[in-house]
């Protein structure tokens, strides 16, 4: 709530520091936005650790929820790489507990979504293409740039189709960092707009606004069952989308 009593959904988003940090004037200081990925961290690192020491025949809760991710990212990158996409794993399989994670515990009250943060989505898009261009060039050589070079294009037609390609290229972080960045902002801030008309409408104190609150407190109850699922699956689409550029440093060209 701002402090005029009204509803301000973008207070939630806001970076605030813990520890103040400025060596030589560079801000580094540890925020709200670094512990939060601290704790996403140790949680996934908890379920994981925990969920694959235990080698049950019956597994319990966690081991069935830590085999259950590896199976399933491990097929999402075997039906979309092969097999000879695996050497990605541990990096992809990462990404997705992460980004899955925070996503998560960004819906607990109180909480703070990192992924709802365009420098943090940004990096991690990033780092996605930086690792295909890299490892594209040491793999392939030159013949790596074979990907904006699409086979079949007569030559007077080539140079603007790798000008497209190169663009198309280049538009991949910034789509993969918005498209996660823009849903996360989007839910949590319609979630705090109408958990806000429940506050407002039962503060007035009116007959008529007691009878109209559980619509937007049933709706908010909806939006959060959507967020869930949402945040599962911008995980999932920021996981298969990542195979899908990391297949093109695989097997570059057309």
């Amino acid at each position: 709530m701002a402090a005029g009593g009204g509803i301000d959904p973008i207070h939630q988003f806001h970076i605030n520091p813990i520890v103040e940090l400025k060596p030589f004037g560079v801000d580094l200081s540890f925020t709200n936005t670094s512990l939060w990925m601290v704790i996403v961290l140790a949680v996934v690192s908890a379920i994981m650790i925990y969920g694959s020491s235990q080698r049950s025949v019956v597994p319990g809760r966690l081991q069935s929820l830590a085999e259950m991710a590896y199976e399933f990212v491990a097929s999402t990158m075997t039906g979309v790489m092969g097999k000879d996409g695996l050497k990605f794993f541990p990096f992809v399989f990462s990404l997705f507990m992460f980004v899955l994670a925070s996503n998560l515990l960004g819906l607990l009250p109180g909480s703070f979504t990192v992924t709802s943060q365009i420098i943090v989505t940004a990096a991690l898009a990033l780092l996605v293409i930086s690792i295909v261009v890299i490892y594209g060039v040491v793999k392939h050589g030159t013949h790596f740039f074979g990907l904006f070079v699409p086979s079949g294009v007569p030559g007077w037609l080539l140079p603007f189709m790798v000008l497209i390609e190169a663009v198309s290229f280049l538009s991949r972080p910034v789509s993969l960092s918005l498209r996660l960045f823009g849903n996360m902002l989007a839910g949590h801030i319609a979630l705090k707009v109408f958990g806000g008309f429940v506050v407002v409408l039962l503060g007035s104190g009116a007959a008529l606004n007691y009878a109209i609150a559980p619509l937007p407190l049933l709706l908010a109850v909806a939006l959060t069952a959507l967020e869930v699922l949402v945040a599962v699956l911008q995980a999932y689409v920021f996981a298969i989308l990542t195979c899908v550029y990391l297949n093109d440093a695989l097997h570059p060209g057309h």
